[in-house]
């Protein structure tokens, strides 16, 4: 008489375990199958949550590999409800053990099978009433809402099965009075008033760490940095013409050009330039002010990206000059202020909130109306989305209400940031903004041999990053889809592309430049660079502008959210005591240094360790091991270049970058 171990391995959510009777079936390949077993071991309290438990039954039907098994429950005991990760079962004379991943609440007096490893596409199940039920279910829980004009759909209610409220763990506010612990202002800055910049620096090691840019952020070496190596790196360009309504002449800036005029700076590829034109009659929160700047650039014979010029407003005049390196040293700081304050504005509101979060939520609600959680390509995703809609709405709910975060330490305020975010994503595009090469292209900026912007190192690490992912997902997505008919004839991943492409009014994500036309998904390369553009965004893109936000923020003249007054509309030699004059109070200061400290520690698995294993297939198996490989033959890359490197540039080693956007 054959002997079977089952190993129940149940969730670790809020609610998994349960009291109720449970009994399994296992069931072989020719429809052979055991007796009803009950998982359940006597005077032991099994199927607790994140419990691991083991049963050994007899039975009189052999089975060498079970090959699927049938689970049901019932409803008795005070807590009923369960959640199973997974549940192995081993044959003991055959020797043969089979996974079937569950991450599932079992429903009650419903008899539910699932096959071994679980992973079938749609035309292949061969359950599909019960996949099809269960996916009807999904649809009532995740539900696309237009919270504001302009927004990507969002979740209108987070399933309890997304939400961490019973968890602290990323609880913003939480974090923020524990960070704290009961300190006042006065007892974290003191009371004495600064005289000076370097006043502000004796409060980091009382509470928080040096921010990495405190020392240098007067300096326009680290002004040229930040644009390519902080928090946003989405604005720079090569710079083929300097546009009419910037007042830059030749001779105004070549004391900074090496002996190159503009034409040559431009043909040599060491001229570049922003323009925050996206701000132009954006009205800030009464009494404050955001300039509309552009910048120029120029690389110079260190390959150290320098500031040449910075103005203010669009458009040329006498009140908006154009102020360059040579101009009085507080004078230039202060324009490079001013100039940080609008690019911090834009990294907050369309390169992270915009670009990432956003963005991706309503990507993650799509997947989980159309794509079964039996689905391979929703088990590649699965690791990549992990709490985004908790995440999402805790953020909202912490960071954008009236007199929220935003509210309290950023110039433009809450009904500012969101007209920006609406502009910025209006114009988002996944055939650019959304594909790192693209864009990087677009800007002419593209460039895997150093000639372009040498010390670039976020875009070469973003690149090697690129190749690797895309690499993990093509071999994955040809796994399943060895043959382009199998696309075509999946139905479920046919109905995750219309739900993409139609129209917000049409209760679509309405999504534009997708890499397939019409919402129909032709060729698996087209599902590649869909999903490749989906987990870059949401591990390497995420933590590229995330997590050096304290670093960034941290030190207020560095990276300002906000300043006092006006911009400067003159060349008047400025003091210390007007950079100091226009820094926000001590507790605005405070709240940014807190929050951004918080955001920027990694709460989640790093990129390729998953929290949850939703892959056990072993062909697939082995796919997700050469990625972790391949990421560690990044990660030795970079961290051999940082030690060549006086300024190091180490934000995106994959050991640091987590899987999903968790901040």
């Amino acid at each position: 008489m054959p002997y079977y171990e089952v190993r129940v391995t149940t969730g670790d959510k809020a609610g998994a375990g349960t009291d109720c009777n449970c009994d399994i079936v296992l069931l072989g390949t020719k429809g052979e199958h055991t007796k009803p077993a009950k998982l359940d071991n006597w005077l032991r309290n099994d199927l607790e949550r994140a419990q691991v438990d083991v049963f050994k039954f007899k039975d009189d039907v052999d089975i060498p590999e079970v090959t699927e098994i049938k689970l049901r429950r019932d409803q008795a005991g005070l807590f009923s409800d369960w959640f199973v990760d997974k549940i192995e079962v081993l044959n003991q004379e055959s020797g043969i053990r089979s996974v079937f991943p569950i991450l599932r609440w079992i429903r009650p007096d419903v008899d539910l099978y699932f096959g071994k490893y679980d992973t079938f596409l749609p035309q292949y199940d061969p359950r599909p009433e019960q996949r099809n039920a269960e996916l009807q279910e999904k649809r009532k829980l995740y539900e696309y809402q237009v919270r504001l004009p302009g927004f990507p759909v969002q979740i209108k209610k987070v399933p309890e099965d997304e939400d961490f409220s019973f968890s602290h763990k990323w609880d913003l506010l939480s974090k923020k009075y524990s960070l704290l612990a009961g300190k006042t202002v006065e007892m974290v800055f003191g009371d004495r008033v600064w005289e000076k910049i370097e006043d502000i620096k004796s409060v980091y090691s009382k509470l928080f760490g040096n921010p990495l840019d405190m020392d240098d952020w007067h300096t326009d070496e680290h002004f040229g940095w930040q644009r390519i190596n902080r928090v946003n790196s989405n604005l720079i360009r090569r710079c083929s013409e300097i546009p009419a309504k910037f007042g830059v002449t030749d001779d105004m800036i070549a004391p900074f050009l090496e002996g190159l005029t503009i034409s040559e700076a431009m043909k040599n590829n060491r001229l570049f330039i922003t323009d925050l034109e996206i701000f132009e009659g954006i009205a800030c929160k009464e009494g404050y002010v955001c300039p509309v700047p552009l910048a120029l650039f120029f690389v110079n014979g260190q390959g150290q990206l320098m500031p040449v010029a910075i103005q203010l407003y669009q458009q040329k005049g006498p009140d908006n000059p154009v102020f360059l390196p040579n101009d009085p040293p507080y004078t230039w700081i202060f324009a490079k202020m001013w100039y940080n304050l609008a690019d911090s504005s834009y990294h907050q509101g369309v390169a992270h909130l915009g670009g990432t979060h956003f963005m991706m939520e309503g990507i993650w609600i799509a997947a989980n109306r159309c794509l079964s959680p039996t689905h391979p390509i929703y088990k590649l995703l699965g690791p990549h989305f992990f709490a985004i809609l908790a995440v999402n709405m805790r953020g909202f709910e912490v960071l954008l209400p009236s007199g929220g975060w935003v509210d309290k330490t950023i110039s433009l305020g809450r009904d500012g940031m969101l007209e920006l975010i609406g502009r910025g994503l209006s114009l988002w595009r996944m055939d650019n903004e959304g594909c790192y090469p693209e864009n990087l292209k677009k800007r002419g900026i593209y460039c895997r041999d150093g000639s372009i912007l040498p010390t670039f190192y976020q875009r070469d690490d973003s690149l090697a990053l690129h190749d690797v992912i895309s690499s993990y997902v093509s071999k994955y997505v040809s796994l399943y889809y060895d043959k382009t008919e199998k696309l075509i004839e999946d139905f479920e991943i046919q109905n995750f592309g219309k739900d993409l492409f139609n129209p917000r009014s049409e209760g679509g994500c309405g999504l534009l430049g997708l890499p397939f036309e019409n919402g129909r998904l032709s060729s698996v390369d087209e599902l590649v660079a869909l999903i490749t553009t989906l987990i870059f965004t949401s591990s390497v893109v995420h933590a590229a502008v995330n997590f050096p936000q304290y670093d960034s923020y941290g030190f207020p003249p560095n990276y300002p959210p906000t300043l006092k007054g006006t911009p400067p509309k003159n060349k008047n030699p400025l003091t210390e005591k007007d950079i100091l004059d226009a820094l926000p109070d001590k507790s605005t200061i405070l709240d940014t240094m807190v929050i951004t400290k918080i955001l920027s520690e990694k709460s989640v698995n790093s990129l390729g360790d998953f929290e949850v294993t939703y892959t056990y297939d072993p062909p697939a198996v082995k796919i997700v091991e050469d990625f972790r490989e391949d990421l560690r033959c990044i990660s030795e890359k970079i961290h051999k270049r940082n030690e060549k490197l006086e300024k190091k540039y180490d934000y995106l080693l994959p050991e640091d970058i987590p899987n999903s956007i968790s901040a």
